[in-house]
């Protein structure tokens, strides 16, 4: 049996914020609500439970096994891959494809899925003076595949997928090309992603996500000071803390004990921070789901804060065959494997699949070391958050209600 070898990457996700004043008080940072303007019938909209769903399964399933590391991850760049490869997935292996990805046949179609998934990408990948995201997809094929008319034609349009051909006769030759495809589409923060190609591989399929996005008003690089982050009740590390005394959105959810705190990029994305009270962070990842999500979006409130977050860059690479079998897909990793969507033959399985994602969130020194940089709020003090113990990350896009990232930051010194 031939391999199908898909490799699932995430572009690096590279926030810059730029410092060139921090506004006064009176500046309100726009929110970014859950009911944002757009079609109530744009297809992309059936897509959101079930995205939403994946999202908070794949963090559990990545949680259990992660002891004392930091998590972080795309769940829209894992749940486009393995969408795409439904295309080409029949039988049980298309049922369990589309189950492990939260979608509910009774309440969605096949066709409606990928037709949503068309409409959320064309979506996020529009121009964005303010933000920059680039979402995308490729095929990297050996000659001697012959893909079906339909899988490719599906796959370039439903995901506007590239295909090439690759010599994968000649290991080194094709991990060079993918790898080079790659470190291109994620600006270079992503290298060498593919270490060893399985031998057997015949086809590579690719996702990339990239954002970078500037703080819609950004913390002054002259307030930033090195402070205590408790990564446990007896370990705490000095990290570089920025700080901002301003108007934040941000809710103290009481039932779950927890803080939220929204900090908006320019454009329509916004940086969620979920600040456990100490000992309950369990309590928190377990209660993760679509609803408490939306029940946070739809209870933040504009506050006077004295915030405090660390500057930091993460990142995470995951083996996703164990963690999507705790999901319930298995078959495609399997002899059983039915991809006769991709040639009519009963003879490709997936052989590996893989996610490599990174994060930096910090204020640009450069910028701010060189402007002069004045707030003035009221002489009253205001409540300090300090983000300075592990926190839950979320980087949500309003106008899709996409979760472009997700993650854990047990100990922001450790990358």
């Amino acid at each position: 049996m031939a391999n199908l070898y898909v490799a699932l990457l995430l572009a690096g996700l590279h926030t810059f914020a730029y410092c060139h004043r921090v506004p006064a008080h009176h500046e309100r940072e726009n929110e970014h609500h859950i009911s944002p303007k757009h079609d109530h019938n744009a297809p992309y909209l059936k897509l959101v439970p079930g995205n939403v769903d994946f999202a908070f399964k794949f963090y559990r399933a990545a949680a259990e096994g992660s002891g004392r590391n930091n998590i972080f991850f795309s769940p829209l760049s894992i749940s486009t891959a393995f969408s795409m490869l439904s295309l080409g997935a029949k039988s049980n292996t298309l049922r369990q494809l589309l189950s492990g990805l939260g979608f509910n046949q009774t309440d969605i179609t096949e066709h409606e899925i990928h037709e949503g998934f068309h409409h959320l990408l064309r979506k996020l990948n529009s121009p964005d003076a303010e933000h920059e995201l680039n979402i995308g997809n490729a095929l990297f094929i050996d000659e001697k595949l012959k893909p079906l008319k339909k899988f490719l034609d599906e796959t370039k349009h439903f995901y506007m997928s590239d295909v090439s051909h690759a010599n994968f006769e000649n290991p080194e030759e094709a991990t060079n090309q993918i790898n080079s495809y790659i470190e291109e589409k994620t600006r270079g923060k992503l290298e060498d992603v593919i270490k060893g190609l399985d031998p057997e591989a015949i086809m590579v399929l690719v996702n990339y996500n990239y954002l970078k996005a500037y703080w819609r008003n950004p913390f002054n690089y002259e307030a930033t000071r090195e402070g205590d982050f408790f990564v446990d009740k007896h370990t705490a590390v000095r990290v570089p803390m920025m700080n901002r005394d301003g108007f934040f959105s941000s809710y103290h959810d009481t039932d779950l004990s927890c803080q939220v705190v929204q900090l908006p990029y320019k454009g329509s994305a916004s940086a969620l921070f979920i600040l456990p009270d100490p000992g309950k962070m369990k309590q928190v990842e377990d209660a993760l789901n679509k609803d408490v999500l939306f029940k946070w979006l739809h209870s933040l409130r504009r506050r006077r804060i004295n915030l405090y977050v660390p500057r930091f860059s993460i990142s995470g690479k995951y083996v996703l065959k164990g963690l999507m079998r705790k999901l319930g897909v298995i078959d495609v990793f399997t002899n059983n494997a039915d991809l006769s969507g991709i040639t009519r033959e009963h003879n490709l399985k997936v052989s590996k699949a893989l996610h490599q994602s990174f994060v930096n969130v910090h204020e640009n020194g450069t910028e701010a070391a060189a402007t002069t940089v004045v707030e003035i709020v009221p002489t009253s003090l205001p409540p300090e958050v300090r983000i300075n113990h592990p926190f839950l990350l979320l980087i949500h896009e309003a106008e899709t209600n996409s979760i472009l990232f997700m993650g854990k930051v047990r100990n922001p010194k450790e990358n």
